[in-house]
């Protein structure tokens, strides 16, 4: 399945996308984030019960889950990144926090703020969370896991090089991108052999496969479930490949006009216009 929150008649909803339809959903549970706590298997029962269909083009796309508790990301997870930055590998990830509304969804546009212009992008797989979970053994971590979909961890560099601290750099409003929709794990037979590309204005600037990721899926989730509740609707960005702006020489920033894509095969693409923020 692949499921999304939308608005459709001045009100947010949620539902399943079949080709270009939509199922709306939100009878049976208010939000997504609601209904992942029940599980997939449920909202496929209530999906085969309903008839009520709209056009996909009657509704706006936004994040799949707009409203997650906790947004967990890792940093230099790739080992093409690691290389490319002159790190070296850790024992354990390094790991920070986003808050919701530093996400926009699919087509919205995302801000580049008046304070900076080192506006860097970051394409990611997203993984979100079906199940509370707390101190998750890595064989079983994949039955904590709802689904799959397209992240933007856009940055602002210099932001993030104030002391040492990458949340500032992280968090700007509407600076980051979410969506376009989640796909269910069932629907991906092997998410450490999806292709992930990131392509600014029609050229790729980032290219990798996720089974390039230091630290995987299972072991994520087992380390974030040692120290920290997961629950339904949570997200973990799995990292960035090589090729983000920051490295190139010189380097390269989004500016207003950029349009910056991000491509998971099984999943789809996430697509985002740069706008300035305007002061005031």
């Amino acid at each position: 399945m692949r499921l999304a929150t939308f608005n459709h008649d001045n009100r947010q909803r949620w539902g399943a996308v079949l080709g270009d339809q939509v199922a709306p959903l939100d009878h049976a549970w208010p939000s997504l984030r609601l209904a992942l706590g029940a599980g997939n298997r449920a909202i496929a029962a209530a999906l085969a019960e309903t008839t009520a269909r709209a056009p996909l083009a009657d509704v706006k796309l936004l994040q799949p889950v707009p409203d997650p508790e906790k947004i967990y990301c890792a940093g230099v997870n790739y080992k093409s990144h690691t290389s490319e930055t002159g790190r070296e590998n850790k024992a354990y990830p390094s790991m920070f926090m986003r808050f919701p509304d530093s996400q926009v969804g699919p087509d919205t546009p995302i801000v580049r703020p008046f304070l900076s212009s080192d506006y860097d992008f970051e394409a990611e797989l997203a993984v979100i969370i079906g199940k509370t979970g707390r101190h998750v053994a890595k064989e079983n971590a994949y039955e904590y896991v709802a689904g799959y979909s397209c992240f933007g961890d856009h940055t602002l560099r210099d932001y993030g090089r104030h002391e040492r601290q990458i949340t500032p750099g992280k968090n700007f409003h509407h600076s980051g991108a979410f969506g376009p929709w989640l796909v269910t794990a069932d629907e991906i037979s092997d998410p450490a052999a999806l292709t992930l590309t990131g392509k600014l204005n029609g050229e790729i600037m980032q290219s990798a496969s996720t089974g390039d990721l230091i630290f995987d899926i299972p072991f994520l989730i087992s380390y974030l479930s040692s120290w920290s509740m997961l629950k339904p609707g949570d997200v973990i960005a799995t990292g960035t490949p090589a090729g983000v702006g920051f490295t190139r020489k010189p380097p390269l920033w989004m500016k207003a006009g950029d349009v910056f894509e991000i491509e998971i095969s099984s999943i789809g693409i996430l697509r985002n216009t740069v706008v300035d923020e305007l002061y005031g």
